[in-house]
């Protein structure tokens, strides 16, 4: 199977001009017809044109580009490429920079920077997890707020809290159901008298009163509504 030289070049505004590219790559052994060109922000990973050129590599090609940043612009993204490449059996060549993965010298280079990305996330990942703790010990609390957390202001949260505090304020639980479009089963279960008592509902005719227990114990509550 003959191997073939495969080109890109990128701009990021179709104002830029790709021919300073194009020449460079052709001058590289690139044959024109096998260059492909985007002009698309180097931030996106999901280039079209881009996405085309790697499906359309074979096992012996070699990739080439202009300069490491028209393939990518993030050292996560250049590394995630090129190993998915030389998984592949795919040579990867930047023409600036004198970078081929073709050549002892270019693996080996490619190596140390993949080991310095790793060691990179590996601080990056040590240092929030040491950020947590220190959080955590400084008594911060971490995760959802509760959904009757006042300080839940929108959506279903929102429409909990303000029922509860209308209830608290002595609304029925009626009343405070059709208001805010809530429950009566569910204002019950988020809401906690201010002695710490979990509240239940309890229907008598059609006025609901509310029902606390303390220590295991029933403990009426003052009748609402």
């Amino acid at each position: 199977m003959t191997a073939y030289r495969l080109g890109y070049c990128r701009t990021s505004t179709k104002q830029q001009d790709l021919g300073l590219q194009r020449d460079a790559l052709i001058r590289a052994g690139v044959d024109p017809e096998n260059i492909f060109e985007e002009q698309e922000s180097g931030a996106k990973r999901d280039r079209p044109i881009l996405a085309q050129m790697l499906k359309q590599l074979r096992p012996g090609d070699i990739l080439v580009v202009w300069k490491l940043d028209r393939l990518a612009r993030s050292l996560s993204h250049l590394l995630e490429v090129v190993e998915g490449l030389a998984k592949r059996g795919i040579a990867f060549r930047s023409v600036t920079e004198d970078f081929n993965t073709a050549t002892p010298a270019g693996k080996m280079f490619f190596q140390v920077v993949g080991a310095m990305a790793e060691f990179e996330r590996n601080l990056i990942e040590e240092r929030r997890i040491a950020g947590i703790e220190r959080a955590k010990a400084a008594g911060k609390q971490f995760g959802r707020k509760r959904l009757s957390d006042p300080g839940s202001t929108v959506g279903k949260g929102g429409a909990i809290a303000q029922a509860i505090l209308a209830v608290q304020g002595g609304s029925s639980v009626n009343a405070a159901s059709k208001a805010y479009g809530v429950g009566r089963a569910t204002i019950s279960r988020h809401m906690d008298s201010s002695f710490g008592q979990s509240v239940s509902v309890i229907v008598s005719g059609n006025k609901p009163q509310l029902k606390g227990h303390l220590n295991g114990h029933a403990q009426p509550l003052p009748e609402l509504g």
